[in-house]
């Protein structure tokens, strides 16, 4: 991110946004990248007494990439995200009960109990995927869709900076950009592709601007801990689509402050950049520091805001304990096979 010169990174002009904004929706932002931290610290307390089985994959520390594409993008447009897909779901507008009790395998979750942590759909969210890479053919085919008819949409492809090494990757940038589909790609770029760091796994740095150059198509690069970023880059990129016709890639630099998942205690980071991170780069607390700084807010009230989100989570968690278990009856429906 030191590369303050690219035109392709993407920088907001903060005074411009936070005008656009205004108060009550740079409130609304805030309350929502605490609803998800506050959503991902419960999830893990319930992992860890045994109430969530399987992976669970904690989105906290990028709060503000989901937040920021939600509030730039369109209604109508289409979404598909990776296994780290808790926060997407909650600002596309899945309730933190249906989400919890999803988690908790129960019968009114958010797909029945049958899809867990990794697998979370809204009207828009084409659901979230546990194969690395294997939701970016479905947002292509999203994209499609809107470009045979004309539809006033774009998908939105949600990644990890692992996810660039699969072969659906490359297939899917080539096809989009031979088609000339609306299909905004966005690499989450947390740093770690589970336990190695991106340096060892990915060939080049700068990966949006580095991949793109090969299809022909525009790659940015924004720094994923910023709202005020996060908004302006995906506002932006949503009119270049629409203007160009052409898919477009961009890189969220971020951090995740858990490991790959909750059972990996992530002793593959130094203990004391986690905390310099979580210290000085939280969005969270930059967000919160900026609003202050325009007076819409101060410590009182944002210590109100994050205890409304924290006991409606608990009231999430309380709901999910207390539904019922899928029928084992209903253990083949919406099972396919030749």
């Amino acid at each position: 991110m030191a590369e303050q010169k690219r035109e392709s990174l993407l920088v907001a002009d903060r005074e411009a946004v936070v005008k656009e904004l205004g108060e009550p929706r740079l409130l609304d932002a805030l309350a929502r990248m605490l609803m998800i931290r506050n959503f991902e610290v419960r999830a893990e307390s319930a992992y860890q007494q045994g109430k969530i089985g399987g992976f669970l994959h904690s989105y906290s520390g990028q709060e503000a990439i989901a937040v920021g594409a939600a509030m730039a993008l369109s209604p109508k447009d289409w979404w598909a995200g990776s296994y780290r897909c808790h926060g997407l779901a909650l600002v596309l507008g899945a309730s933190p009960d249906e989400l919890m009790a999803e988690l908790f395998g129960r019968a009114n979750g958010n797909a029945g109990g049958r899809g867990g942590s990794m697998h979370l759909y809204t009207e828009r969210l084409l659901g979230g995927s546990g194969i690395v890479g294997g939701q970016i053919p479905i947002a292509i085919g999203a994209a499609f869709s809107a470009k045979y008819r004309a539809a006033d949409e774009i998908a939105v492809c949600f990644m990890g900076d692992g996810a660039v090494a699969q072969g659906a990757f490359h297939e899917s940038l080539n096809l989009a950009a031979l088609q000339g589909l609306p299909c905004l790609f966005v690499i989450e770029n947390n740093l770690w592709g589970m336990g190695t760091s991106v340096e060892r796994a990915i060939s080049v740095q700068q990966i949006a601007e580095k991949k793109a150059i090969g299809y022909g198509i525009r790659g940015y690069t924004c720094d994923g801990m910023d709202l005020f970023a996060c908004y302006d880059a995906f506002k932006r990129l949503r009119a270049e689509i629409q203007t160009t016709g052409k898919p477009v890639i961009v890189e969220m630099i971020t951090e995740r402050f858990r490991g790959h998942s909750v059972s990996d205690p992530g002793l593959y980071r130094p203990k004391e950049l986690l905390k310099e991170v979580m210290a000085n780069r939280d969005p969270i607390a930059n967000l919160f520091q900026a609003l202050q700084e325009h007076k819409m807010i101060d410590e009182e009230g944002y210590k109100r805001l994050d205890k409304e989100m924290r006991e409606r989570v608990i009231k999430a968690v309380a709901f999910a304990d207390a539904s019922p278990w899928p029928d084992l009856a209903t253990l083949e429906e919406g099972v396919f096979a030749p």
